[in-house]
């Protein structure tokens, strides 16, 4: 069972629709019946469920929709990115007691977590309707939190990194054995990517 849509209420659908492409967010589709139904749908970049709003999609109060994760690997990059796009984001901070974050703002320390421990460092951003996003960094996943059948990568690029690692861990290499140059890493990181997207992989 994978998780694939979230839905959240919004009051004004153009809006929330601007808000969100304006992060960079893929606008998969806007949808409308008639005047009484409208469904909007957009992905966050990399991500394998998508964000649902629209007209008449939630009977939940516009701006109730509170805790939405979306994980990264660099928060202090996607803290500059969000400050860029007009996301407003809080300073980046961790919490006090550096299990997970409390709610609202209690017990928010400034700055990464000290030792910047994967799944410590958080900031956070509300939409124009105050739906509140959390961003949360995750750089080495705990054991059994990642299905080992169902592996994805959240781009051509993460998957080159992945493919280097394997070669340099590889305790078979001695040396002896041609290693390809971080650049076919690279191609045939696009070329799987392409495969798996549909996509022209000479692109």
């Amino acid at each position: 069972m994978k998780l694939e849509v979230v839905v959240i209420p919004v009051t004004d659908v153009d809006r929330a629709k601007d808000f969100y492409t304006a992060l960079g967010w893929r606008l998969d589709a806007d949808i409308a019946t008639d005047e009484h139904f409208r469904v909007v749908q957009v992905t966050p970049p990399g991500s394998p469920a998508s964000v649902i709003f629209g007209t008449s999609v939630t009977s939940q109060p516009p701006g109730t929709a509170q805790g939405l994760h979306l994980i990264v690997e660099d928060i202090e990059a996607v803290y500059e990115e969000l400050k860029q796009r007009g996301a407003g984001p809080s300073e980046v901070f961790h919490d006090a007691g550096g299990v997970f974050h409390h709610a609202g703002t209690d017990a928010r320390v400034p700055g990464p977590d000290p030792k910047r421990s994967s799944y410590g460092s958080f900031l956070s951003f509300n939409d124009p309707d105050g739906n509140g996003w959390v961003v949360q960094e995750v750089t080495t996943r705990l054991p059994g939190r990642q299905d080992p059948s169902v592996l994805s990568f959240g781009s051509p690029a993460a998957l080159a990194a992945a493919l280097r690692r394997a070669s340099a861990a590889d305790p078979h290499h001695d040396g002896t054995h041609h290693t390809p140059h971080r650049s076919q890493w690279d191609w045939y990181a696009n070329q799987i990517a392409g495969e798996q997207t549909g996509s022209n992989p000479s692109q």
